[in-house]
């Protein structure tokens, strides 16, 4: 299709504000400006301009902002680990500790606690885990070793009747 002289001058308004934006260098806006004004078809005004935004430009704060999906939201920041730990494991390591001292009185608070500790660590992921597995292991030995002891006992105390 054949140009217009007002298709030149809309091409020529196009190298314009590319050279006012320094998109183009003097050299090249010039050589473009004359081939714009010899040029017989809207093709070869089109070849002039391809690489040169034609029209306002878009700001960024300007583009309607659609919602990302959240798959491509970055990752939300986890919390630390905090550095304190569970006082109730600890009570139940120190209970556990001293049943062979205590001859086991401190077994069944070893045990409470410890399941007790597990089940705060579980909802607040405080540390001490290892803690009140420990201190559950050495109550639930020594209920055992006492149940076994007095097993032991009314069994010989029956055999002696």
């Amino acid at each position: 299709m054949r140009a217009s002289h007002a298709d030149r001058e809309r091409a020529v308004d196009v190298l314009k504000a590319g050279f006012a934006e320094g998109r183009l260098q003097q050299p090249e806006y010039e050589q473009r400006i004359g081939r714009a004004y010899k040029a017989q078809t809207h093709a070869e005004l089109q070849m002039l301009v391809a690489d040169l935004p034609q029209g306002p430009v878009p700001q960024a704060q300007f583009i309607p902002q659609r919602p990302m999906p959240a798959t491509f939201m970055p990752m939300p920041m986890q919390m630390p680990m905090p550095v304190h730990t569970n006082s109730s494991a600890t009570g139940s390591l120190v209970c556990g500790i001293m049943t062979p001292v205590t001859w086991g009185l401190t077994a069944i608070p070893a045990v409470i606690l410890g399941h007790k500790a597990r089940a705060e660590i579980r909802r607040t992921g405080e540390r001490g885990d290892g803690q009140a597995i420990t201190g559950l292991v050495l109550g639930w030995l020594a209920i055992g070793g006492w149940a076994l002891f007095l097993l032991v006992f009314i069994l010989s105390a029956a055999v002696n009747l």
